[in-house]
């Protein structure tokens, strides 16, 4: 079933003398030639002058990054991208012009393709779908309301700290660290005649009751972003906020085109007087001059910034901006005036941070590892069969093929080995990050490496037991040919990979914490290597949703690699790495050397078990634990030098 967009959007003052909302809607094609759209709601804060820069700056940002890198198949990391580039704008503005500190903004962009939603944002600025009249919000609220609301549903609830309103931030794009990004890792599938909604928080003036009225008491996206708009401004709310609003109907390609036809006359006759007011505006450069720039205001009533190739209408006091994304080359309805976006330079796909160079699949898109709980994606379907396969031995790769094993003394194959690429990341968690252990963030440079592919099993760790006379391990009734191993000490787990040097004639040994994180993760930020949601059915632990035995581990390769090829390197059981305990990443080496000194009666484990909550499987996660013990959710994953 082909579907396709319409799409309005406007905005208003309310009570206040000057806007600092920027919205844009832009014109995209997709790999396959269809019509596609992005779309962005910007609430700038800050001041008068400030708040209007920051968002206009951070709208400039996602267009510029997006038409430069798109199509393209990865749009969550696109948009992941873009919030970097926004926030890093804002930075360089600061430092260049020190009278703009402070400013800053919230956000949610959208990318619509192909009868799907992918979104990204951050603060308190809303993503709605209203379908068979009912409002879902589908992205999270980083207000500390937000924050509440999340915990009391995942049922830790908190109790409200005296003199913090709930609607104070607790994350936005202001050139610092950004707290918490919401991105959709999978896309959200549109049916026929759901409406999408993407608006500032000044719509928190109506209830989600009347939100729903409105939306289906109206047929075009115009008409209920003018409905919604003049409810707000009839409410009457005493300093009310800056309110915009895009409205997108999602329609089967016939019932648009008679859309577009029906809306054409009425839209010709109230359109043409708006013409030069708004190639006016998109002609003005955001970019701030030395002095404090101030806002673009006509009156009462603005655009904001549209940037992107848009058709511009302005009704009732309100800006607006409408057109109908539809068969292989879409048009404006005849009486609407499309502005042409011109002199956009292209731009080189550059992130904001050196990301590792490209295994066979896309790695998972970066992120800020979040500092408070956030709203989980849409769940998906248990990934764990009732009774897993154990994983089958490949034949040994030849030279440079990326899965290998070497051969031991006995002519038996050793542990399935993937090579991770070189490349440099960003290790630990943001400086807003409440786990002190993980902070502060800083860069990493990885050299090529091998990780097992798996975690060691008892069966593989058998061989160097009987081979030097330690006990073997109890495996709890597990499998000993498919579950990974446990009651290991860190030395243990130190003079098995020494065996297997000594039986391969390659160096083996245990993974530093930093090799440990890049290849878990990918090289990304995000708090798991599948994005930034606790998702049921990714990961055995304790609430990932899996109906796995929470006593005790699982199969190993139970659940999907990681982009690197790497099985359950969250969850199911913790592996120990090389390093010795710090408290925190103060005076961290910069490339992925071990790190010793600290306490190195404790050594580092990494990736959570099967006994663990979700985010204690992030990651960045660190934990330590005497090297001389033995625990029954601690087990191995070897590394491996190149020859």
């Amino acid at each position: 079933m082909a579907l396709q967009f319409e799409l309005a959007g406007a905005q208003i003052d309310g009570s206040r003398e000057y806007q600092e909302d920027a919205f844009l809607i832009t014109h995209l094609t997709d790999k396959d030639g269809n019509p596609s759209a992005l779309i962005i709601v910007a609430d700038g804060m800050g001041g008068h002058a400030a708040g209007n820069v920051a968002s206009n700056m951070a709208v400039q940002a996602f267009n510029k990054h997006v038409s430069a890198n798109y199509p393209t198949n990865n749009p969550a990391e696109v948009l992941q991208q873009c919030v970097e580039k926004a926030n890093n704008s804002i930075k360089e503005t600061v430092k260049e012009t020190p009278a703009l500190a402070g400013m800053g903004c919230t956000m949610v962009a959208a990318i619509l393709e192909a009868g799907k939603l992918w979104w990204a944002s951050v603060g308190d600025s809303h993503l709605y779908l209203v379908r068979n009249n009912e409002l879902i919000k589908k992205n999270a609220d980083h207000s500390y309301g937000g924050f509440l609301d999340r915990m009391a549903a995942a049922g830790t609830p908190v109790e409200p700290e005296p003199g913090l309103a709930r609607n104070m931030l607790m994350s936005a794009i202001t050139g610092d660290e950004i707290n918490e990004i919401d991105i959709s890792d999978e896309p959200f599938a549109l049916k026929p005649g759901d409406r999408v909604l993407l608006c500032s928080d000044g719509m928190d003036t109506l209830s989600k009751g009347k939100i729903v009225q409105f939306s289906e008491t109206t047929k075009s996206p115009k008409e209920c972003a003018d409905a919604l708009l003049n409810a707000v401004n009839e409410a009457a709310m005493p300093k009310q906020d800056n309110t915009t609003v895009v409205v997108v109907n999602v329609v089967e390609k016939a019932a648009a085109k008679e859309a577009a036809r029906e809306t054409a006359p009425a839209a010709a006759t109230e359109a043409a007087p708006a013409v030069a007011a708004q190639e006016t505006a998109a002609a003005t450069p955001v970019a701030p001059p030395p002095a404090a720039p101030a806002p673009a205001k006509t009156g009462k009533s603005h655009t904001g910034l549209i940037l992107g190739i848009i058709a511009v209408i302005i009704i009732g006091g309100a800006a607006a901006a409408y057109f109908v994304l539809g068969g292989k080359k879409p048009a404006p309805a005849p009486s609407v005036t499309t502005a042409e976006a011109s002199g956009q330079p292209a731009e080189s796909p550059v992130a904001s941070q050196p990301t590792p160079a490209a295994p066979e699949e896309k790695p998972a898109q970066p992120s800020e590892t979040p500092g408070k709980a956030q709203a989980s994606a849409t769940p998906e379907k248990s990934q764990v069969p009732a009774e897993a396969a154990p994983p089958k031995k490949k034949a040994a790769s030849a030279a440079g093929s990326k899965e290998f094993h070497d051969v031991l003394k006995d002519g038996t194959p050793g542990p399935d080995m993937v090579w991770i690429p070189a490349g440099t990341f960003q290790m630990g968690s943001s400086g807003s990050s409440r786990y002190a252990e993980e902070r502060p963030r800083h860069t990493v440079k990885v050299d090529k490496f091998a990780m097992s592919k798996y975690e060691v099993t008892f069966a593989e760790y058998d061989k160097f037991a009987k081979s030097t006379g330690r006990k073997l391990p109890d495996n709890l009734y597990m499998d000993r040919d498919t579950h990974p191993v446990i009651f290991v000490t860190w030395d243990d787990a130190y003079y098995y990979a020494k065996w297997l040097s000594g039986q391969t004639g390659k160096k083996y040994r245990l993974p530093t914490e930093a090799e440990w994180e890049y290849a878990a993760g990918t090289g990304k930020t995000s708090p798991f290597w599948w994005g930034f949601n606790e998702e049921p059915g990714k990961a055995h632990c304790f609430g990932c949703g899996t109906g796995l035995d929470p006593r005790k581990p699982t199969k190993v390769g139970s659940f999907a690699p990681n982009p690197f090829g790497v099985y359950d390197t969250a969850g199911n059981v913790a592996e120990w790495v090389h390093d010795c305990w710090h408290d925190d990443y103060k005076n961290a080496p910069n490339t992925a050397e071990p790190w010793e000194g600290g306490d190195c009666a404790y050594r580092v484990v990494r990736g959570g078990a099967y006994s663990s909550p979700p985010q204690s499987i992030r990651h960045a996660k660190r934990d330590k634990y005497k090297s001389d013990s033995a625990y029954d959710h601690i087990g191995i994953r070897l590394a491996r030098d190149p020859d």
